[in-house]
């Protein structure tokens, strides 16, 4: 189907959600450009074009136009239902969020390897995979993953407090590879 006009062409449909979206990314984009003085100074004897604070200004204030625009046509455009549905949905996202910070929290108490391997079976389950075979690769995985940040690129991360608890020897190892 070929446009016929310009504004068929550009024809906007609204989303569920789709004004929330745009107020809070605005107030986003607008709390950022708020910020701008603090975060980025204008030196002295140098050109416009060099200054340090050029182009996160520029693109702040084309995140605050384009957010407005955005608003505009959601206001603009026609309502349809489910916006609370919409953003009930992302709310849920936050709990894998809570999951991390837990993880986080757990990694200075217990280690690492324990921490890593507890969360990626936690986050199969948590998805639904209840198969034995399936739970087993999950804490391979997060004994890999512990040992590729550990032993091969020397992450530095903090050691858990339980390896205080350990045999001299096995606390040793624990607190380098572990």
């Amino acid at each position: 189907m070929i446009a016929k006009t310009l504004q068929d062409m550009f024809q906007r449909y609204r989303r569920p959600g789709d004004v929330v979206f745009a107020v809070l990314f605005l107030a986003f984009s607008v709390f950022l450009l708020s910020q701008l003085g603090e975060q980025t100074k204008v030196v002295k004897r140098t050109k416009w074009f060099a200054q340090p604070g050029l182009w996160p200004t520029v693109a702040l204030w084309m995140m605050v136009i384009f957010s407005f625009l955005h608003w505009l046509s959601s206001v603009m455009s026609e309502r349809i239902s489910g916006r609370w549905a919409e953003v009930g949905f992302w709310a849920r996202s936050f709990e894998y969020v809570a999951y991390f910070l837990i993880y986080v929290m757990l990694v200075p108490k217990l280690g690492y390897l324990p921490s890593t391997m507890l969360f990626a079976v936690f986050l199969t389950l948590r998805a639904g995979f209840r198969g034995a075979s399936t739970i087993a690769i999950a804490a391979a995985f997060g004994f890999v993953v512990t040992i590729v940040f550990r032993a091969f690129l020397q992450v530095k991360i903090p050691a858990g407090a339980i390896y205080e608890h350990f045999p001299e020897t096995i606390r040793a190892f624990a607190l380098t590879y572990l």
